[in-house]
């Protein structure tokens, strides 16, 4: 019972907040976003320190490697976190725009404004950079927003919020436009799930696992952002040499996010020259392969695939290897087995080329790049609440207008119907 009386009332302060900070004007918004971004440069050391012992934790508890990477922090990372948010600064305000304006022959005047959710829910796991990034996005769309980040992490983002939050309060804004649910308890999320009227819109940053409970168990209308199993195809007419650069950056880059390639295709004709030139490159890298029967008579010391793998998310140094006739079956595996998110070709042909762009049905399709820029930082975003792979409201890389909605406003001289 205190578990959701404790959440609750942070929902309701969040609520009380959101419609003090929807009228906030843009230039008092910017201003405490700047301020926000100096305070966490500032107080580095603070985050670090709360940061260390976490990692330290999860070393103890013998974590993947790859998940340590996605909750460590360095001078770096906070540096662009900041950044991030002044990107955010300099973007236009979302709030208040007008898409759509009309006179009917009546004499109504019907115009579609972007207003603000109210409370956006964010539910994530271990990364504490979306703690920034989402209280930066919501603060600059007129939003307030409820937080609740893993466990393995829950200093350092406790840490992040009250320097965030501090800054803000000082600078303007109402200080419960950002709470943070610290408490562990799964069954927390549940209950933030489940507060329809108090939180507009929940949006899941993680795992499958973490994403399916809260579409699961949520009465409050969902966002999904989904799992990365992204594809690069290497089609007979690449630049061997430019794929083998893209595929070795897709892969090896940062393989624990969620825009990492986690399946190559290649095209038959060129198998036999391309498979053991970016084989070896990967093992060098560490990378384990798993490859088809076709993949392990031309290299054969790569692992056999399971069917379980084309569709798996590794966040690590694994990669599952095919080689497919040409475009239209490299298209039919990855519509078959992506999850959507980001899908590549490497080619010179420029028909195969348009034909995947058309035909692959994700959110994010590359020709002739990697798939780890799906970003919104590198998007021009300024930074990102989620990658969604749905087709309602949003997807993508989410940025500040997939945090608005509509509002229509109609303005007559005494009409009836």
């Amino acid at each position: 019972m205190f578990m959701k009386d404790h959440v609750t009332k942070q929902a309701h302060r969040a609520k009380e907040a959101s419609r003090i900070l929807a009228c906030v004007p843009a230039e008092i918004r910017n201003a405490a976003l700047s301020a926000m971004a100096d305070a966490l440069e500032a107080r580095q050391d603070e985050i670090l320190e709360s940061n260390a012992k976490e990692v330290a934790a999860a070393r103890e508890h013998n974590t993947r490697p790859n998940m340590i990477d996605r909750l460590v922090l360095t001078p770096k990372r906070i540096a662009d976190m900041a950044e991030g948010i002044r990107q955010i600064v300099k973007l236009d305000d979302p709030i208040g725009k007008l898409d759509f304006e009309v006179t009917r022959p009546n004499g109504l005047k019907i115009r579609r404004m972007r207003v603000p959710f109210g409370v956006v829910g964010i539910v994530y796991e271990a990364r504490p950079n979306v703690t920034a990034d989402a209280i930066a996005l919501c603060i600059k769309s007129g939003n307030a927003c409820l937080l609740r980040g893993g466990s393995e992490a829950v200093r350092t983002n406790k840490k992040i919020v009250d320097i965030l939050k501090e800054a803000a309060s000082a600078n303007g804004l109402p200080a419960s436009a950002i709470e943070f649910i610290g408490i562990l308890d799964r069954d927390a999320v549940v209950v933030m799930c489940r507060l329809r009227k108090l939180v507009d819109v929940i949006i899941p940053r993680g795992g499958a696992g973490l994403i399916t409970r809260v579409v699961e168990h949520s009465t409050v209308p969902v966002i999904e952002t989904g799992t990365g199993v992204c594809h690069t195809f290497v089609d007979k007419s690449a630049d061997l040499d430019m794929a083998l650069k893209i595929c070795m950056n897709a892969k090896t880059s940062r393989p624990s996010v969620c825009n990492a390639m986690e399946t190559l295709l290649i095209h038959r004709d060129i198998a036999d020259e391309f498979l053991p030139t970016v084989a070896q490159a990967m093992i060098d890298a560490k990378v384990e392969l798993r490859g088809d029967d076709d993949c392990r008579k031309i290299f054969p010391d790569m692992k056999a695939v399971d069917e379980s793998d084309w569709a798996t998310e590794y966040n690590d140094l694994i990669l599952s290897v095919k080689i497919v006739d040409g475009v239209d079956a490299a298209i039919e595996h990855v519509n078959k087995y992506s999850s959507a998110h980001s899908d590549a070709i490497i080619t010179r042909d420029a028909d195969n080329a348009k034909k995947f762009e058309q035909l692959v049905d994700s959110a994010n399709v590359y020709v002739n790049a990697s798939t780890r820029f799906t970003d919104g930082f590198e998007f021009g975003f300024g930074a990102e609440i989620g990658i969604s792979t749905q087709k309602l409201h949003a997807r993508g890389p989410m940025g500040l207008e997939a945090l608005t909605t509509m509002k229509y406003l109609i303005d007559g001289d005494g009409q009836i119907r």
